[in-house]
């Protein structure tokens, strides 16, 4: 991960947001996302930005785009890849908050490398304090 400014770990919701105007974190989504700190993603998101991108909205060019935005993460060097021991932190960490193992795999990724969650997940990790909302790392 980068050294400095504190690595924004995005979630699939956050990197959605990004790509969806009616989404209510759209601009602070996209203000993260070209901000002076570095972004992160995890592997995972590449499935989860297609999956809401065909089902949700039926848009295989939104797919494509958010598929891209995860790969820019990537070359970047800020994609983190799952491997046993994330996954088996993800798994205490859902047992522990109640959570999907895929929110989880986010939080486990976030402690591991120092990043701070950005999510729009409410309910399941911004209530819990688990993640921030993208309007709550801007300045």
């Amino acid at each position: 991960m980068a050294e400095g400014l504190t690595v924004r770990l995005l979630d699939a919701s956050a990197l959605v947001a990004s790509d969806d105007a009616q989404d209510p974190s759209y601009q602070a989504a996209r203000t993260v996302l070209v901000g002076a700190a570095p972004v992160a993603t995890l592997d995972l998101a590449y499935y989860e930005v297609t999956n809401v991108a065909i089902r949700s909205w039926g848009d295989e060019r939104a797919a494509a785009r958010l598929r891209l935005l995860v790969g820019e993460i990537e070359r970047a060097g800020q994609l983190v890849r799952a491997d046993p021991s994330l996954l088996s932190d993800a798994a205490a960490i859902a047992t522990e908050h109640g959570i999907s193992a895929y929110d989880a795999s986010y939080v486990a990724a976030a402690r591991r490398t120092g990043a701070l969650l950005v999510s729009c997940d409410i309910r399941d990790l911004v209530s819990k304090g688990l993640a921030v909302l993208p309007v709550d790392t801007l300045p």
